[in-house]
């Protein structure tokens, strides 16, 4: 059996070992180590880097997980577009979303903001609001699911009928467009 001296200078070394956790997981780390003290039979064999290793797997699975976002602000809003400045790393055709919940679509790239064609009433958007990437590029249904249904500009049915079905998703600018433009 582990003794709790030996449990919590474990504990203290690998919070120092591993700065990147969150200090609010100690409360975990007391855990683990009580989980480990009252299963000594476990870990009878075990040598003291098999000990601290468990106890890092134990610690680093219940670490909160940090999720970052990069947001922008609304520089100006008119006949449905949006300048957006601070999304430096946003792609062509990414979707974004307003802080009012509309969506957008970036397409003019410029080095100190973003043009947005915003997806629905440019009303709801203000100067200042928080626009944020979602990572996706903006995608729309094709088939023959399609045929006599209503949809709005991200291809979501509007007109009551249900679900879409039989279709697939395809991006908005198609490479057959690039042929199309092509001179002969």
């Amino acid at each position: 059996m582990l003794s709790s001296r030996l449990s919590s200078v474990l504990a203290r070394t690998l919070v120092r070992r591993t700065p990147q956790i969150y200090h609010g997981s100690l409360g975990a780390v007391a855990v683990a180590v009580r989980n480990i003290s009252s299963s000594s039979a476990n870990f009878a064999s075990a040598g003291t880097a098999e000990v601290s290793s468990i106890l890092e797997q134990r610690i680093l699975g219940s670490a909160p997980k940090a999720e970052l976002e990069e947001t922008g602000r609304v520089l100006s809003i008119g006949d449905g577009i949006a300048r957006v400045y601070g999304l430096k790393n946003i792609q062509a055709e990414e979707m974004v979303e307003f802080s009012s919940g509309l969506k957008g679509m970036a397409l003019n790239l410029e080095p100190d903001n973003v043009g947005v064609v915003v997806f629905g009433n440019d009303k709801l958007i203000k100067e200042g609001d928080v626009v944020k990437r979602t990572g996706a590029i903006v995608d729309v249904p094709v088939g023959q699911g399609m045929l006599g249904r209503v949809v709005d500009a991200l291809g979501n049915p509007i007109d009551g009928k249900g679900p879409l079905s039989d279709v697939k998703r395809a991006s908005v600018v198609s490479k057959l467009l690039a042929l199309y433009l092509a001179p002969l």
